[in-house]
């Protein structure tokens, strides 16, 4: 049977020498260790092992290894990899019983790969084995790290629904406000297909949480060269997809991980604690203007007077506290009317904004109503401290 994970701590840490294994039949040292982390994949890893050794027999010939780590899949997909030992001896098979998680799996097969180069790519066939060959020349001409990307030159995704895009594209714009000198480094931090060389990162605990390896490389690595190559997302040929809200969940989570971690709480955490001053003053407005207790107005008048009042709020305390270095350089009534316009803009369209994800998580979706209001919310937070910390308190040159 497949053995299991290395007997390590909870440590996640790649050392810097190899670790010294019982040695596979290869004649020359291993320059390459790829990962393929796998859960439920019997009925296509035999092939994409195949495909994966035959591009990379041209490029490296008896100088890689392949490590499928496997989360004990009850479709038995460690086994069905095992049985190809015999055929491919730079294979290894580990088979995981007490951790779960895409990104923890990859660690634990660097941990016990012998490589100067580490490497993982998706075990479901989404990333195309024949990238390999248009990587490796990047490694060879020196760079630490080399992305596949969806989003340069040649890149793509193949029949990905509005809604996918969407969800795709607003996980990196949260990413590019909480992170933003992180996501920027690479064009598709989300990626799950790269190599990066064993001394960026020898030595370094890294925490990941969920699916994406790669931000936790690029926050925490020693990475100075990065090079980009586009490749076509294709769709799953067997199975279902993993994303699930739970994937969504940790994401977020590691990112706000990343960021106290990182010392790196600043503006968008004054932000957001303004925004819940905001919330309440909206609230306690709505309540005393509309309940028939009270004043009793109508609802639509009620509910634009407490939005005004709770943005006007907001602009003042963020203009005061939460961007008060930009405002230090632009003194004076007219600048500071000029940003309450430009706060009051974005902030109506974020509430259309959040209207219409509201509807799209919903009724499209089919995510529960007020799990979708939450989730829309938590996007047009970072939507509006984006756009005025670019627009409304743009720090002048």
């Amino acid at each position: 049977m497949p053995h299991g994970a290395p007997a390590s701590s909870n440590q996640l840490q790649v050392s810097a020498a190899p670790i010294q294994i019982p040695p596979l039949s290869q004649p020359s040292p291993v320059q390459l260790s790829l990962v393929i982390p796998t859960y439920n994949e019997a009925s296509s890893i035999s092939s994409l092992i195949r495909q994966v050794c035959t591009h990379l027999d041209k490029i490296l010939p008896g100088a890689y290894e392949l490590i499928v780590v496997d989360d004990n899949s009850p479709d038995y997909t460690a086994k069905v990899a095992q049985e190809l030992q015999e055929e491919f001896p730079q294979l290894q098979v580990i088979c995981r019983h007490q951790e779960r998680g895409l990104a923890t799996a990859v660690l634990r097969g660097w941990q016990v790969a012998r490589g100067e180069v580490l490497g993982v790519m998706d075990g479901d066939w989404q990333h195309p084995p024949e990238i390999l060959l248009k990587l490796w020349p990047l490694i060879q001409e020196g760079a630490d790290l080399v992305v596949g990307s969806r989003y340069v030159e040649s890149g793509g995704v193949s029949h990905w629904n509005l809604g996918r895009r969407l969800v795709s594209r607003g996980a990196q714009a949260i990413g590019l406000v909480l992170l933003p000198g992180i996501f920027r480094r690479v064009s598709d931090p989300l990626s799950g297909l790269f190599l990066v060389r064993r001394q960026a990162i020898a030595g370094i605990p890294l925490s990941p949480k969920g699916y994406k390896l790669l931000i936790e490389v690029l926050a925490r690595g020693r990475v100075k060269t990065i090079a980009e190559v586009g490749y076509v997302f294709q769709e799953r040929q067997n199975g279902e997809s993993k994303i699930q809200l739970q994937t969504c969940l940790q994401y977020l989570h590691h990112l706000i991980h990343l960021r106290f971690s990182l010392g790196q709480v600043g503006s968008f955490l004054r932000f957001s604690t303004v925004g819940l001053s905001g919330t309440f003053v909206d609230m306690t407005l709505l309540y005393l203007l509309h309940d028939p207790s009270n004043l009793g107005w109508d609802l639509a008048i009620s509910k634009f007077i407490a939005s005004e009042v709770a943005i006007l709020n907001n602009f003042l305390w963020n203009d005061l506290w939460t961007f008060r270095h930009v405002t230090q350089l632009q003194p004076g009534l007219w600048n500071r009317l000029k940003r309450l316009v430009k706060f009051n803009v974005i902030c109506l369209i974020g509430l259309l904004l959040n209207s219409s994800l509201l509807i799209l998580l919903s009724e499209h979706l089919g995510i529960h109503y007020l799990l979708a209001n939450l989730m829309a919310i938590g996007i047009v937070v970072f939507w509006n401290f984006y756009l005025n910390a670019k627009l409304s308190w743009r720090a002048p040159s």
